[in-house]
């Protein structure tokens, strides 16, 4: 046998006897010498297996959530059935292909996406992919009950969690009974068991030395998964990944990245600080060059306060300031309210009064005006949002509208909200709140 040969071999089964050995220091460290553990949760399609809670009769069904509620949904309506909900016959549920208008998809079970079916998909276009799917309208009030039950669960096993949303979160699991052991998987399977027992509901979870990792982690074995990522994966799980995996690389710098022959993370990590400075800018070229080796030194934000509060719409049709105003007041007049309701149940003033249009032709716009004082108060909101119209042009036909409260602080002695108001009627809006300001519609 050449000698060439034989130092080969050496060479390869030293490498892998050091990495095996590391393996298993790793896993099994002893507890003076943790390392830091931390863990990406993601709830599994989270809106629609809400909605099988209480619909268990769709389970294995393609069935997509989105859009308004629409007079089609009346025979399922929770608040105005008188018989048990899992007794709705499968007929009586509306069918995507029945569809028609403008809204678009907030998610849809995974047998929906075996059709090619995913979130921020127009209701139109995955009624060609998924005619037969069954339509179910967005109901936030019922996931919010839920996500605040899933992240009890976690915060009384592991109390150091960053709230990422309505269905992820970051835990620290470094100093938490079993966070060490197996490189975490025991801890987040009793996290994951536990959310199951308690509110019926499944998550996927990934542990790994950071938040970056942590987060490429979870989408590994969805859905029910858990997957663990040590610091000497880095090479053989996620170098082979495409750039778009890590999080905070979007479409664009993909297709920049494509278009200098950048494809996998691996490929991304061969390149040097300064090349990818020249070709990104410094901010963007150093935090490439750290992701693509798997470096990611932020903490956890365990308390975090709202920038601003927002509530928009995107219409079924396009609707015109006058043609349709009568339409588009009560709509307007809706989302202040909406906006007033979410600032006073949080616990918020804010004194940034916006609003957001967007045009037929997709173009938008935005304005605001800052208030001097403090308010969560629906009728000073649409007041003040009324008067943001004045600023912008009208003569197209609208897509959506949005309604935005910043400058946001929290309600305290001397900003506390007043009591929640009597909703703003739509009688309102064309007479005693719009007729004060001169509103468009």
């Amino acid at each position: 046998m050449h000698p060439d040969f034989l130092d080969c071999r050496v060479a390869t089964l030293l490498a892998m006897t050091i990495r095996t050995v590391t393996i298993y220091e790793s896993l099994n460290r002893p507890m003076s010498e943790k390392i830091r553990r931390i863990a990406h949760l993601d709830m599994d399609a989270f809106y629609a297996s809400v909605e099988l809670l209480r619909y268990p009769q769709l389970s294995g069904l393609p069935v997509v959530i989105g859009g308004t509620r629409r007079a089609a949904d009346a025979l399922i309506d929770p608040l105005q059935q008188e018989k048990p909900l899992h007794r709705i016959a499968l007929d009586d549920f509306p069918r995507l292909k029945d569809y028609t208008g403008r809204g678009v998809i907030t998610t849809a079970t995974y047998a929906a996406r075996q059709f090619g079916v995913g979130s921020a998909m127009g209701l139109m276009k995955a009624a060609r992919l998924c005619p037969q799917a069954l339509l179910l309208p967005v109901d936030f009030p019922q996931y919010r009950k839920y996500s605040k039950a899933f992240k009890a669960v976690i915060t009384d096993i592991a109390p150091l969690m960053e709230d990422r949303g309505i269905d992820e979160v970051y835990i620290d699991f470094t100093d938490v009974p079993g966070g060490q052991r197996e490189g975490g998987r025991v801890l987040a399977r009793l996290i994951q068991k536990t959310i199951f027992e308690q509110t019926g509901l499944s998550c996927s979870v990934g542990v790994a030395p950071n938040k970056l990792l942590a987060k490429m982690a979870s989408e590994f074995n969805k859905p029910k998964g858990i997957s663990i990522v040590l610091e000497q994966d880095l090479q053989d799980r996620i170098w082979p990944l495409a750039c778009r995996k890590i999080n905070g690389i979007g479409p664009k710098a993909e297709a920049r990245l494509q278009g200098l022959g950048i494809r996998t993370i691996g490929d991304l990590a061969q390149k040097d600080l300064d090349w990818l400075i020249d070709h990104f800018g410094q901010k963007t070229g150093a935090w490439m060059f750290d992701a693509a080796r798997g470096r990611d030194d932020r903490p956890l934000v365990l308390e975090s306060e709202p920038v601003s509060i927002s509530r928009e719409t995107t219409f079924e049709r396009d609707l015109h300031a006058q043609r349709d105003r009568a339409e588009l007041g009560a709509i307007f007049t809706r989302l202040c309210q909406q906006v007033a309701d979410d600032l006073q149940r949080k616990g918020y003033v804010g004194k940034t009064i916006g609003i957001k249009l967007r045009y037929a032709d997709f173009k938008s716009v935005t304005r605001d005006q800052t208030l001097e004082r403090y308010t969560a108060d629906a009728k000073t909101i649409r007041h003040s949002a009324g008067l943001c119209l004045k600023r912008v042009p009208l003569q197209q036909a609208l897509r959506l509208l949005g309604v935005r409260v910043g400058s946001l602080h929290r309600a305290g002695p001397d900003l506390q909200p007043k009591a929640p108001a009597p909703p703003v009627s739509d009688a309102a809006s064309a007479t005693g709140v719009a007729a004060s300001s001169d509103q468009l519609f």
